[in-house]
């Protein structure tokens, strides 16, 4: 079968895209935790719960790493294309796709199951960031981990601001929710200290913070387009300063990871 599910990360010698500069800090944090895992329990396959997870966007190249995801989403269109693009990858025996969402999570998956959590753009919409997050983390097994990957208020003032939206830029900066506006797309945005408060407050240990996509939502298209080699400098870019706590305020994305204690 050919193999149509985008890399998270491109492989050695590959030509990034535009979609690794979204996916590439967050994946190489994940995969570190899930071989981590691995090591520490002594078997290859770990169990995989992608909450939100949608299409597959991680939960099937995980599953490409040998290990089985399970994919909790509301959207019955969002998991027909799931079960399509595992197929097409090669691991529909290692992905399973159930319809429900985060409050209502332990009606369809086990509490306690899973090696690793994967919750990805889904705090934004949640009503109550704190119950969803106390929800993901009962699913985890002792000393499983939690990816958390939610939108940063830095980022959205930043772009506002840049693109001419000055009140709007000072609004989403003194919003509780950090929205710019009525026409605003998303819910809720949050700081790093608020999401590694909630991860912590829900008896985690947190293992790092990460921004993504700094400088990605930034950069002129033409240019990174244009300019020869200027996708793959930015990506390295974008990955030399996703760990700097100076760039966490200015990010698009925050993502924390908090391991469960063992």
């Amino acid at each position: 079968m050919s193999d149509q599910t985008p890399p998270v990360r491109p492989r050695r010698g590959e030509t990034p895209s535009r979609a690794s500069l979204r996916t590439a800090v967050v994946w190489e944090v994940l995969r570190d935790a899930l071989d981590r895992r691995a090591k520490a329990t002594g078997r290859d396959a770990l169990d995989v719960l992608d909450t939100g997870g949608g299409s597959g966007n991680f939960a099937v190249p995980a599953a490409r790493l040998g290990h089985r995801v399970t994919v909790v989403d509301p959207s019955p269109n969002a998991l027909f294309a799931l079960e399509r693009r595992a197929a097409e990858a090669g691991v529909a025996d290692r992905v399973r796709g159930v319809q429900g969402d985060v409050h209502g999570l332990f009606d369809v998956v086990e509490r306690g199951g899973f090696d690793a959590v994967l919750f990805h753009g889904v705090l934004e919409y949640v009503e109550d960031p704190a119950e969803g997050v106390r929800n993901a983390v009962e699913a985890l097994r002792p000393g499983g981990a939690l990816s958390l990957l939610a939108a940063g208020l830095g980022g959205a003032v930043l772009a506002r601001a840049l693109a001419g939206h000055f009140t709007e830029a000072r609004r989403a900066l003194g919003d509780p929710a950090g929205r710019w506006g009525e026409g605003d797309p998303t819910p809720r945005r949050f700081t790093a200290e608020q999401l590694t408060r909630l991860v912590g407050d829900s008896g985690l240990e947190i293992a790092s913070v990460h921004g993504v996509r700094v400088f990605a939502d930034l950069v002129p298209g033409v240019l990174v387009d244009t300019e020869p080699g200027a996708l793959e400098a930015l990506l390295k870019l974008e990955e030399a300063a996703a760990e700097s706590p100076a760039f966490h305020a200015v990010a698009t994305q925050l993502h924390v990871l908090g391991e469960k204690r063992g």
